[in-house]
C-alpha cells in the first residue's frame, strides 16, 4: 500500500502529524512560523546538536593546538639559526679549505726550489748592482781632486772619504756575494737530490 506526500511527511517528520490542515497551510505561507516549526523538529534539533558538537571539539583542538604554538615557534626560529649556522660554517669550511691549499703549496718542495732560484737570481743581480753603482761613483770621483792623507789623518789611524767608500764597499759586496753563494750551493744540493724535505 503506497503512502501519500502527507503520509510519507508525517512519519519523516511526527511532530508535524499533531498539526490541522489550517496550521500546515499557515506554515507554508508564513517563512516566520516555518522556521519556528522547522527548528523544533527532532532531526534538525539533532543535526544541530551534532554541528555544535563538532564546532566545540574543533574548538578544543584548535586551543589545543594553540598550546604548541610558541614552542613550535621557538622551534622554527632555533631551526632557522641552526641552518644558518650551518651555512656560515660550510662557508668558512670552503675558505679554510682554499687557505690550506695554498699554504700547502707555498711549502711545496718544487714551489720552494723555484723560489730559492729566483732568489737567487735576484741575489746575483742585487750585487751585481752594488758593483756597478760603485764602479759609477768611481769614474765619477776621480774626475775631482783626491785629497792626500795627511800625517795626522795617518797617526790617528782615519780614513780619507775614498777609503771609506771602498771599505763600505767591499763589506756591502762581500755580504751580498756571501748570500748568493749560500743560495747557489743549497739549489744545487736540491738539484743533485741531497736536500730531504719530511713531509709530516
Amino acid at each position: 500500500m503506497n503512502m501519500g506526500p502527507q503520509s510519507q511527511l508525517f512519519v519523516d517528520f511526527p511532530e508535524l502529524a499533531s498539526l490541522s490542515r489550517e496550521d500546515l497551510e499557515d506554515l507554508l505561507s508564513n517563512p516566520a512560523y516555518f522556521e519556528a516549526v522547522f527548528h523544533s523538529l527532532s532531526p534538525v534539533r539533532a543535526l544541530f546538536q551534532a554541528q555544535l558538537e563538532v564546532g566545540m571539539a574543533n574548538q578544543s583542538l584548535a586551543n589545543h593546538n594553540l598550546e604548541f604554538q610558541d614552542d613550535l615557534y621557538r622551534l622554527r626560529s632555533e631551526t632557522q639559526e641552526a641552518f644558518d649556522q650551518a651555512k656560515r660554517l660550510q662557508s668558512r669550511a670552503k675558505e679554510l679549505e682554499r687557505e690550506q691549499k695554498e699554504l700547502y703549496q707555498r711549502y711545496d718542495p718544487s714551489f720552494l726550489l723555484l723560489r730559492l732560484r729566483h732568489a737567487t737570481t735576484a741575489q746575483d743581480e742585487h750585487s751585481e748592482s752594488i758593483a756597478s753603482s760603485f764602479i759609477r761613483h768611481s769614474a765619477a770621483t776621480s774626475t775631482r781632486s783626491i785629497p792626500i792623507p795627511t800625517p795626522t789623518s795617518l797617526e790617528t789611524g782615519t780614513s780619507t772619504p775614498i777609503e771609506k767608500d771602498i771599505d763600505d764597499f767591499v763589506k756591502e759586496f762581500r755580504e751580498a756575494r756571501k748570500q748568493f753563494h749560500k743560495r747557489k750551493i743549497w739549489g744545487d744540493q736540491w738539484t743533485v737530490g741531497k736536500v730531504v724535505w719530511n713531509e709530516d
